[in-house]
């Protein structure tokens, strides 16, 4: 599933191409068709991210297109109109260029009632101005549940992914079974202002880079990482090669359906 920093570049994608301008919107699939007929027309606003969710506005009505991509959705934007329609396509956006939705977990027309209702299930997202980490750290402080599943649980936290997840409680050398409860307050701060910085990377770079400058391929003599999630990460997809900082062999196990990564060492439970 992709994380938060990949919405965030997506919303700022579509607001990019279309804010301000009159967009033609239509549903070649048929399971959006009403709602884009709706929409047709119309001047985009913008499109917001919170989390892992797409919010996208329009100047004649006050309901906002909810798009959640899922496992196995895609918004692609490309260059030009009239293009053939290739796959299901749940809605399409047209002007100047042309915006396809396939396959998403959820793209629905929602009142600002029902808006609302998904953002307070929330957790504050890092990569939101208005985020207040306070939100997060009230759950996690009072918590017997461990800080790697805490991290994962988007009403904690909205947006960080298993990656996310198990590079930032590498780089802050915590173990991933802590209970939140037994996390100190200086170490969730300290979480929070990474998560922030890395993620903002990742809107940048379109990836997800997570190790220090000594840590770099160069900078160690070795070879880039091969992996169809690009970025050059500790311990995510790594188990039994050899830690970065310490060599030893990465672990991986299985925590509520996700493979958890980390390193025995040097995040070894103090």
């Amino acid at each position: 599933m992709p994380e938060g920093h990949t919405l965030h570049r997506l919303a700022d994608d579509l607001t990019r191409t279309y804010a301000g301008r009159r967009v033609s919107t239509s549903s070649p699939q048929g399971r959006f068709a009403a709602e884009a007929a709706r929409l047709d027309g119309q001047v985009m606003l913008g499109a917001e991210a919170y989390g892992k969710h797409v919010f996208v506005s329009f100047d004649g009505t006050p309901e906002q297109v909810h798009v959640h991509l899922g496992l196995y959705g895609t918004f692609v934007i490309s260059p030009g109109t009239g293009l053939p329609v290739v796959g299901q396509v749940r809605w399409r956006i047209e002007s100047g260029a042309t915006a396809d939705l396939r396959g998403p977990n959820a793209c629905e027309l929602l009142s600002p009632p029902e808006v609302d209702l998904i953002l307070a299930r929330l957790g504050p997202d890092p990569l939101r101005d208005d985020a207040d980490p306070d939100r997060a750290w009230h759950r996690i402080h009072r918590s017997d549940v461990s800080i790697a599943a805490l991290l994962m649980d988007q009403k904690v936290l909205a947006g960080v992914g298993n990656v996310y997840r198990a590079e930032v409680l590498f780089r802050q050398r915590v173990a991933p079974m802590t209970a939140g409860r037994r996390v100190p307050r200086v170490r969730w701060d300290a979480m929070w202002s990474d998560l922030v910085d890395l993620m903002r990377v990742g809107v940048e770079r379109g990836r997800i880079d997570t190790v220090r400058a000594e840590h770099e391929p160069e900078a160690m003599g070795r070879e880039p990482r091969a992996d169809d999630h690009g970025g050059e990460v500790y311990v995510y997809r790594r188990d039994g090669q050899a830690c970065l900082v310490c060599d030893t062999p990465i672990r991986r196990r299985v925590l509520a359906g996700r493979n958890l990564f980390w390193c025995p060492t040097c995040q070894h439970r103090r």
